[in-house]
C-alpha cells in the first residue's frame, strides 16, 4: 500500500547503543546493517543539489546522530521501496501510514508527522461537496496507485477513481479537466503545483477527508530494540522542541502528534468547536482535567467519528473520547469511565404523521438515517435493518430528515438539541418516537497503549468523582 510520502535507500553498517533505561544483551548489541527506503515528495523529501533534502531526511540525520550512524540516502519510486521494504529483513520505509491493511505486516516508530487530507479541485470551479457520499457521483476522481488515501476511497467504495502515477500528474489532470477531485493534503499540493510552473491558489480544498499519522516502518525482522531506540529518539525530540522546530522550518506549521494522540468528534453537549475555535464540551473537560492531574499536555484534535474511530483501531498511544461500550467494542478497546449515559432515539420529523413503536415499524420505514461508526448504526446493521442510510456528519442527516429524504435519525438524547441547533433547527422540529437502546459513554484507548496510562487516567477520574470535580462539570454541561 502507499502513502504519499518519501523513499530512501540507506544502506549502512550500523551500531546503535543503547538510549533507553534497559540495558541490551550481549546478543543485542551488535551492527544492524539497516536498508532505508522513500520516494520523492516534496518537501518531505526531495534532492536538492545532488543531495537528498526535507523534513524526513532532515529528521534521520538528527536520528543517526543520536544513535552513531550515518545514513546514506537514495530515492526509489514508491512501488520498488515498498516491494525492498517487504522483501528485506533490516529494510525501513518512510513516511508510511499506519492502518489495518498494513499494521500487523511491520514495525512501527513515530508517529512524527500527519496529513490532513482534502478533496481537492479546480479553483474556478463551482463543485459543491457535502458528504462523501456527493464525491461518488462525480464524473471522475484522481488518485495514485497504493497510497493509503486511495485504499481508503476504494474500500468507502468509489468507481470513478482514475489512476495517475504521481501528484504532479494528478494536478496537471485536475487543472486541464480532464478529472474534477483529488485527494491531497495542503503541502503536498502546494510543491506538486509549483514543481509543475502552477500557484496553489489554481486549486481549492472543498472537502476534508482524513487524518493519517506517518510513521518510520520497520520489516517485522528487525531487532525490537532496533525500532524502540528509534521510537525513544522521536519521542526525545518532541519533548525537546526538534520536531516543532524541523515542522516549522519544512512544513511551515509548528504542529506535529505529540507522544500520545487525543482525537474527538463533533458530538455536542459532549464535544465540540465553539465560536472561538476551540474544543469543548462535557467529555473535553472531562479529558482535560485528567491530563492536568497526570501532568500530561497533549493537544486535543477534532474531526469525523469514522476517521478517529480508524486511527484508534490502529495506532498505539491513542485516546478518543466520548465512545459507547459495547459487546462488540469491548475487546477492541481499552476503556476509561463510564463518564455518562445516554439514550438513544429515533427521531422524526414533526408533523411527519410517521409513528414507530417498535423496531419492526422501523425497519419497514422507506429510509432511516445514521451516522458512521456510531454504535445506533452498527447496532441496526446487527438487527438486519436493510433500509440505513448513513453520512459521517449528523448534519447532513439532520437536512435529510428536514427535506424527507429519510423517514427517521436515530440519534442520542444528548446530542439531539446541539445537533438541529447547528443546522438552523430547534427540538420543537423532531419527535423522539421510540427508544433504540440505553448505553454508558467512556474515554478509549487503543489496545497498544500502555495499561499503566490507561489506569493512570481511571484513577484521575475516580478521584475527580471523590472530590466534586466530576460533579460541577456535570452540572455545566448536562443538567439542564
Amino acid at each position: 500500500m502507499k502513502n504519499p510520502l518519501l523513499t530512501l535507500y540507506v544502506c549502512c553498517m550500523l551500531f546503535i547503543p543503547l538510549i533507553t533505561s534497559c540495558e541490551k544483551t550481549e546478543d543485542e548489541s551488535h551492527d544492524v546493517d539497516l536498508k532505508f527506503f522513500t520516494e520523492s515528495y516534496a518537501p518531505f523529501n526531495y534532492e536538492e543539489n545532488g543531495t537528498i533534502a526535507g523534513f524526513a531526511p532532515r529528521l534521520l540525520d538528527e536520528i543517526s546522530r543520536e544513535l552513531g550512524f550515518t545514513p546514506d540516502i537514495s530515492l526509489l519510486p514508491w512501488s520498488e521501496s515498498v516491494s525492498m521494504l517487504d522483501n528485506s529483513h533490516n529494510g525501513v520505509l518512510f513516511s508510511m501510514v499506519l492502518n489495518s491493511e498494513r499494521r500487523d505486516h511491520y514495525k512501527w516508530a513515530g508517529p512524527f508527522a500527519s496529513l490532513e487530507y482534502h478533496f481537492y479541485t479546480d479553483s474556478q470551479s463551482d463543485l459543491n461537496l457535502h458528504s462523501l457520499e456527493d464525491a461518488k457521483s462525480i464524473d471522475a476522481i484522481g488518485v495514485v496507485e497504493g497510497y493509503s488515501i486511495t485504499a481508503y476511497l476504494e474500500d468507502q467504495g468509489f468507481q470513478n477513481l482514475v489512476y495517475v502515477d504521481d501528484h504532479q500528474q494528478a494536478f496537471e489532470h485536475l487543472l486541464q479537466g480532464e478529472i474534477q477531485l483529488y485527494p491531497s493534503d495542503r503541502l503536498s499540493a502546494q510543491s506538486a503545483l509549483e514543481a509543475s510552473g502552477h500557484m496553489y491558489y489554481h486549486v481549492k480544498n472543498i472537502l476534508p477527508l482524513r487524518t493519517e499519522l506517518l510513521y518510520f516502518a520497520f520489516n517485522e525482522m528487525v531487532p525490537d530494540h532496533v525500532v524502540a531506540d528509534f521510537q525513544h529518539t522521536i519521542d526525545q525530540f518532541k519533548e525537546n522542541g526538534f520536531l516543532r522546530q524541523l515542522s516549522q522550518q519544512y512544513l511551515n506549521t509548528s504542529d506535529y502528534p505529540g507522544t500520545m494522540q487525543i482525537y474527538t468528534e463533533s458530538y455536542p453537549p459532549l464535544t465540540f468547536m465553539n465560536d472561538f475555535g476551540e474544543i469543548t464540551g462535557f467529555g473535553t473537560d472531562i479529558v482535560t482535567e485528567i491530563m492536568k492531574r497526570n501532568n500530561l499536555y497533549e493537544e486535543i484534535r477534532l474531526t469525523t467519528w469514522s476517521n478517529a474511530y480508524d486511527m484508534a483501531l490502529d495506532n498505539p498511544n491513542f485516546c478518543l473520547f466520548t465512545m459507547d461500550r459495547t459487546e462488540e467494542r469491548d475487546t477492541l478497546f481499552q476503556w476509561v469511565g463510564p463518564i455518562g449515559t445516554n439514550e438513544t432515539y429515533f427521531y422524526t420529523r414533526s408533523g411527519s404523521g410517521i409513528v414507530i413503536n417498535s423496531i419492526e415499524d422501523a425497519m419497514a420505514l422507506d429510509a432511516v438515517g445514521t451516522v458512521n461508526s456510531w454504535y445506533s448504526d452498527q447496532r441496526l446493521r446487527e438487527l438486519g435493518f436493510t433500509n440505513l442510510l448513513s453520512d459521517g456528519d449528523p448534519g447532513v442527516v439532520v437536512e435529510w430528515l428536514m427535506n424527507g429524504e429519510v423517514d427517521a435519525f436515530v440519534c442520542s438524547a444528548l446530542t439531539i438539541s446541539d445537533i438541529l441547533q447547528a443546522n438552523e433547527y430547534v427540538y420543537a422540529d423532531v419527535d423522539g418516537e421510540f427508544v433504540l437502546m440505553s448505553s454508558d459513554f467512556y474515554i478509549s484507548f487503543s489496545k497498544n497503549t500502555p495499561l499503566e496510562t490507561v489506569n493512570q487516567w481511571q484513577h484521575a477520574l475516580d478521584n475527580m468523582q471523590d472530590d466534586g470535580t466530576y460533579d460541577a462539570i456535570y452540572q455545566k454541561w448536562l443538567d439542564n
